[in-house]
């Protein structure tokens, strides 16, 4: 088990908030209680930022899941949302994916390519679970060029979106950047929901179903059915 370097900050803040507060307290009545809500708070954020190894299930031709949680939905869309019918331009299938406070909130790289686009919205903080999320939200989405060598020309979108609670986005990778699956590139902080857009016109099999618990870097979501047949099928 590893940490996440960007809850380090907030964990630092966290412990010194906190221990001052119980400084302040430590000759009152309520010293004990506050002490026992303190460690169960500092215990919290440290199992927050927790980013768990993982290994990935499928090859080079699979879309691994970007995050941990439940699949809330599988949308088929008319590619009129701005970031596809700018980046993609066509009818996308979403997959959108509902983290819980409980959940590990990193966010790796579906599928190896190069960061093509990146579009930040600001917006709501509607509940994750919404079902205006999606187009309300404060945003981040990274468009990736999938590598040639699996599909030429394919393009898809991650899409990182704030919750009721969540109230920062991260994402450390800008255009340009080559990112191979599974690799690490943001997290969203408290509550949040992350999205996988994928061409319909792009040959694919779903491998998940609404309700289906889900991992970060290891979860099939979807495979591409026109990889060489080959045993192996590495890139």
């Amino acid at each position: 088990m590893t940490f996440a370097r960007w809850g380090i900050p907030t964990l630092l803040w966290t412990i010194l908030g906190l221990a001052w507060f119980n400084y302040a307290l430590v000759d009152t009545i309520a010293f004990i209680p506050v002490l026992c809500l303190s460690c169960t708070w500092t215990l919290f954020t440290i199992a927050f930022f927790r980013n768990p190894r993982r290994t990935p299930a499928g090859d080079a031709w699979s879309f691994i899941s970007p995050a941990d949680g439940v699949v809330s939905d599988i949308t088929e869309t008319d590619g009129s949302e701005h970031e596809c019918a700018e980046f993609i331009g066509e009818p996308c299938i979403r997959i959108g994916i509902f983290l819980s406070v409980f959940d590990v909130h990193v966010n790796r790289s579906p599928i190896a390519g190069t960061v093509s686009y990146v579009n930040y919205k600001p917006g709501k903080f509607l509940d994750a679970r919404h079902p205006d999320v999606t187009h309300e939200n404060e945003a981040n989405t990274i468009g990736i060029t999938v590598d040639d060598a699996i599909q030429p020309g394919l393009k898809i979108l991650v899409r990182q979106l704030s919750g009721l609670i969540a109230r920062r986005i991260i994402c450390t990778y800008t255009v340009g950047e080559h990112l191979k699956q599974t690799d690490l590139y943001g997290m969203i902080k408290f509550g949040s929901r992350t999205e996988l857009w994928i061409p319909q016109s792009c040959a694919h099999t779903l491998n998940v179903t609404v309700g289906q618990k889900v991992k970060c870097g290891e979860t099939i979501l979807a495979e591409l059915t026109n990889k060489p047949l080959t045993e192996g099928n590495e890139v």
